[in-house]
Formats: structure tokens, C-alpha cells, sequence
């Protein structure tokens, strides 16, 4: 693991590290968001508490407006809540700096959108690889990491391609190659099979997989139920509120067998 890498940051800084204790790696106590428009308060979160332990998989699953979106943002520091706490790795994040916020966000937080978000005039390879190059990191650790991001994710053929020689299934891939390529300690993924067909949709739900059965922790904003599904752990929102808070079903299958082995 090189210096850049987010399980050493320095402590300096001010950004979260790594959890080595067992606690949370996320917190949300009271957490409230409320937009002012003219004379007019929308209410998008109303008193969210959730806790994120390391390396789970958890959706937040709802109908459209019900306030995902906002809650992911919130989580990847593109937002702030208007009250309540957010513990990231034990450390508030009211308190970190406008470039302390950034600097978290570009080592250990990964994005995956809807949209893909690819920039059209670079190569596949240049896309997985601007990031790391925000953090200064060293080519040859650059080239590195992006050739085993790609790898991961079955596009290391496509290396010279431009997004617009992609499928759509494939830009995705490339967008969650760009997300793992840094390390991050988060994953947030926000509706990502939502412009793709259900065959690449379902793809795609099983790269995630295979990042979190290798430790990754995800963080996933779905309408879908049957995406949801895929995680261990799932909150539904309503109204900007958790209405239901529950293991998914592989957790409780898994329940279930450890039951009627007497376990």
C-alpha cells in the first residue's frame, strides 16, 4: 500500500482513517435536511439514524422522492445536513474544512452514478486513471492500480476505447473500475443499473457483489426491490423518513440454516 492510501492518512489532515476497532465506519444521528425555496421548506430527511459497519452492504431502497438521493449525497460529503450528526470513522464531519472534505472524497470515497459520468474525450484507461492523478500519485502506481481495476471488472480489453465505443453496461463497468481504483472505504453507488437493460442491470448487481464478498463497503441507492435484494442489510425511505430497517435475504437465509442446524 503506497502513502496516498486511504487507511494511512494523515492524521493532520483532519480526515477519517480507516476503522481498525470494530466501531461503526458511518453514523447518522437525527440527521435532517430541509431546502428553502422562496417561502416554501421541503422536508427531503427527517430524523435519520443509521449506523454502516465495515465492509457491509447495504441499500437504501424507496420510492422516487422519498429523499435516497439526498441521503447519498449527504454520505459522500457532496451535501450537509441541515441538523443531526454524521460520525464518519468515529470523527465528525461538521468539522472538516472545505479541502479536508475533498481530499475524503477523492481517497475514500469511490461514486458510481446513474449516469456513468465517463468523460467522452479521454480513453477508458484515462478515465479509471484522472482521480489518482488528483492525488499525485506516481505514474507507475497509477498505471498499477487502473490495470487491476479494469481487470476486476472484466474491461481490461478496452483499455484504448473511448466511452462512446461502449455499451452501456460496459461504461458502467468502467465507472465502477474508476470507483475501486483508489482504495476507497466507501463505495456509493447511486441507482447504477438505472439506465441499463435488466441483463446488464443484473451484471452490474453481481460486480458489486463480487466487491463486497471481497470486503468492499457499499452503499447503494435503489427504487428497484429486486436490486435491493442483493444486499445484506436494507433500509426503505418514506417521506424522508426509515419506515423499514432489515437484514436481506441471503443474511437471513443464512439465519435460518444456522436455526435449524441447532445453531
Amino acid at each position: 500500500m503506497d502513502s496516498t492510501s486511504p487507511a494511512r492518512s494523515d492524521a493532520m489532515s483532519g480526515a477519517p482513517t480507516a476503522s481498525v476497532d470494530g466501531k461503526a465506519l458511518i453514523r447518522l444521528d437525527g440527521i435532517a435536511k430541509i431546502f428553502y425555496t422562496d417561502e416554501v421548506e421541503t422536508h427531503a430527511l427527517a430524523g435519520v439514524h443509521l449506523e454502516v459497519q465495515p465492509g457491509e452492504y447495504l441499500a437504501i431502497a424507496g420510492p422516487s422522492g422519498c429523499g435516497k438521493t439526498t441521503l447519498l449525497s449527504i454520505l459522500g460529503l457532496l451535501d450537509t445536513p441541515t441538523h443531526g450528526e454524521y460520525l464518519l470513522d468515529g470523527q465528525p464531519v461538521a468539522q472538516l474544512t472545505a479541502s479536508q472534505r475533498a481530499r475524503v472524497r477523492n481517497r475514500q470515497i469511490g461514486f458510481i452514478f446513474q449516469a456513468f459520468n465517463l468523460i467522452g474525450d479521454l480513453t477508458v484507461y484515462e478515465n479509471v486513471e484522472l482521480p489518482l492523478t488528483y492525488r499525485g500519485m506516481d505514474s507507475a502506481e497509477r498505471r498499477k492500480r487502473v490495470l487491476e481495476a479494469l481487470e476486476k471488472v472484466g474491461m481490461s480489453h478496452r483499455v484504448k476505447h473511448y466511452p462512446s465505443q461502449l455499451s452501456g453496461g460496459q461504461q458502467q463497468r468502467v465507472a465502477v473500475a474508476r470507483a475501486v481504483a483508489g482504495d476507497p472505504l466507501i463505495l456509493l453507488a447511486d441507482e447504477p443499473t438505472g439506465n441499463l437493460d435488466s441483463t446488464n442491470g443484473e451484471a452490474v448487481m453481481e460486480l458489486l457483489h463480487d466487491l463486497h464478498r471481497q470486503g468492499a463497503t457499499i452503499i447503494m441507492v435503489t427504487h428497484d426491490p429486486r436490486y435491493a435484494r442483493h444486499a445484506d442489510h436494507s433500509i426503505h425511505l418514506f417521506d424522508g423518513r426509515v419506515v423499514e430497517d432489515e437484514t436481506g435475504p441471503r443474511e437471513r437465509d443464512d439465519e435460518a440454516q444456522l436455526k435449524e442446524s441447532g445453531f
